[in-house]
């Protein structure tokens, strides 16, 4: 069951998250609530296209509270040591792929969606990446399994 997942993150994510769902829930409730009532003062609903956009805004945005609620339920704070040169929880991996050339890499953080730094894609601790991830150092190769089959990448850097 979905609620029963332990979300890893840091103390800097556990604060946005909190920040973000006040916001949310005081804030956004009571502008998309203005939002709606304007809206429904233009008449037919059945065709109003304000008042379903609206709606629609305000189903992502309860959407989104609950997966917010859901995180600060259920969460385990962990912390990143800057001084282990290891792939852990928070880390953002430079890897090359087996075969492509050194300045072809990709970046992953290696976390939860919601530390996800910008520009960079995310490989979860329980994934199949992810999982090999962990406890690897620089220089290491790594076999994981993909949809596509087995694939292996170098890990060229951390940060």
């Amino acid at each position: 069951m979905a609620d029963d997942i332990i979300h890893r993150i840091t103390k800097e994510t556990l604060e946005k998250l909190r920040a973000e769902f006040t916001e949310l829930t005081t804030v956004g409730r009571t502008e998309i609530a203005r939002v709606i009532e304007a809206a429904r003062l233009l008449g037919d609903l059945s065709e109003n296209g304000d008042y379903h956009a609206a709606k629609d805004a305000q189903g992502k945005m309860e959407s989104r509270i609950r997966q917010i609620d859901q995180v600060l339920r259920n969460h385990e704070i962990v912390e990143r040591d800057a001084n282990v040169d290891v792939v852990q929880h928070a880390t953002i991996v430079k890897v090359v792929y087996e075969g492509d050339a050194p300045d072809d890499f990709q970046e992953f953080f290696i976390g939860s969606i919601e530390e996800k730094p910008d520009g960079v894609l995310v490989a979860s601790p329980s994934s199949p990446l992810g999982a090999a991830l962990l406890g690897k150092h620089v220089g290491d190769w790594v076999e994981y399994e993909a949809p596509s089959g087995v694939l292996k990448v170098q890990i060229t850097g951390l940060r």
